[in-house]
């Protein structure tokens, strides 16, 4: 091979670069995420934090309240004035330990256990006092207090612990499943069914064009108006497919469809199949108009039926299309989200969440993006390991040249 040069590399290089912000970058962005209990609910967790840290403006804040509503003309007995003496020492000495600094700072375990103490004392304190004693804002001062230990921002570092967790999670166990069903089942009819419709438009007609355009109709709609649609044909009261389903024995009641599990996951697939197979179709289309009309007037001349022709001639020379097809549309199938969403929601109870939706979830409906980067790479490590068996098991490298 011959050796790259300057104008080779630079040549290449805006690529290279598209490649690593475009690609590269969110991959290694949501790794990184996945070592640390990232919450955006919890602000003691809502950054990326490997050092112990602490937020001097809520300690601050904190310790002046607590010492202005530990009044001591209220506090009779000598033992107890002593007792609100320390809880205020306490509190400076921790509070010149850091004069003049604001904000989230680093800090080392001396000051952390200094932190804690003055939490432990105050709190104790505090509890001691008000069953002797009616204190100021006696209500609102435990969680005031509170507030002292929330000041501490520990690191959130928890590095493969939200993978252990992952895979002991019934949840990625159920979600996992339900993805592999979709997504085998539905590529399997829309391969058989876009193959058929293929050879069907491969055929000299009239009208051709028309009916080409017209195949595609589903695929381009979007899939949320695609997924809408079909939650209305499905419906229980008045959707015209559910009520055929029910009337030929597929189901025992319309309302059966949608919630039960196997009917919701049926009804996903079938929505699945209604919108993809044109795709599938046009892609083995292209493929079948690469082959020589000679290589079947040579066949049909040695006497070999149109059954020996299909298999002896066109799946062979078919297979690159079909593994461009079946790649695609397996990793389509693989990362399914807004048809099952608008469809289902995951529901009912789970039965057709998958691990798009499961991370979706964790992510934005309870902002743990975490836990939410763990499935994702789960996810990719699946998409990457189904790229790699259909381009090693069917035997053909679409990187090769020739």
């Amino acid at each position: 091979m011959k050796k790259m040069g300057l104008r080779e590399f630079l040549f290449i290089l805006p690529i290279l670069l598209l490649i690593g912000i475009f690609s590269l970058w969110p991959v290694v962005q949501s790794f990184t995420y996945t070592f640390f209990d990232y919450q955006l609910n919890d602000q003691t967790k809502s950054g990326l934090y490997l050092n112990e840290r602490f937020n001097v403006d809520v300690y601050n804040e904190t310790a002046f309240y607590v010492e202005r509503f530990l009044d001591r003309s209220e506090i009779a007995a000598e033992e107890d004035q002593e007792t609100v003496e320390q809880v205020v020492e306490k509190l400076n000495n921790v509070t010149s330990q850091f004069e003049g600094k604001e904000g989230v700072i680093e800090i080392d375990n001396e000051l952390k256990s200094d932190i804690q103490e003055s939490y432990t004392v105050t709190s104790e304190a505090i509890n001691t006092l008000s069953e002797k004693y009616e204190l100021q804002r006696e209500q609102e001062l435990p969680s005031l207090v509170k507030d002292l230990d929330n000041s501490l921002i520990e690191s959130n570092f928890i590095g493969f612990q939200g993978y252990i967790k992952a895979f002991k999670d019934d949840r990625v166990h159920t979600a996992f499943i339900n993805t592999f069903v979709f997504t085998i089942v539905s590529v399997a009819f829309e391969l058989v069914l876009g193959l058929g419709m293929a050879l069907i438009m491969n055929k000299g007609m009239r009208g051709q064009g028309f009916i080409r355009t017209a195949s595609l109709i589903p695929w381009a709609l979007p899939t949320a108006v695609g997924a809408l649609m079909w939650s209305y044909l499905y419906d229980g009261g008045y959707g015209i497919v559910a009520k055929i389903f029910a009337d030929i024995g597929l189901i025992a009641e319309a309302n059966d469809l949608m919630q039960t599990a196997t009917g919701a996951m049926s009804a996903a697939i079938l929505a699945d199949i209604w919108k993809t197979t044109p795709y599938m179709a046009i892609l083995l289309l292209a493929g079948l108009q690469t082959i020589p009309k000679s290589l079947y007037e040579a066949g049909s001349i040695d006497g070999a039926s149109k059954f020996q022709q299909f298999f002896r001639i066109t799946l062979p020379l078919l297979k690159p299309s079909i593994l461009v097809a079946l790649l695609f549309r397996t990793l389509d199938a693989f990362r399914v989200f807004d048809l099952i969403y608008v469809l289902t929601n995951g529901g009912p109870g789970g039965s057709t969440e998958t691990l798009s939706i499961y991370s979706y979830k964790a992510m934005f409906g309870q902002t743990n993006f975490g836990y939410g980067s763990v499935i994702v790479m789960i996810m990719f490590v699946c998409v990457a390991i189904i790229a790699i068996i259909f381009v090693r098991v069917l035997g053909t490298n679409l990187m090769e040249k020739n």
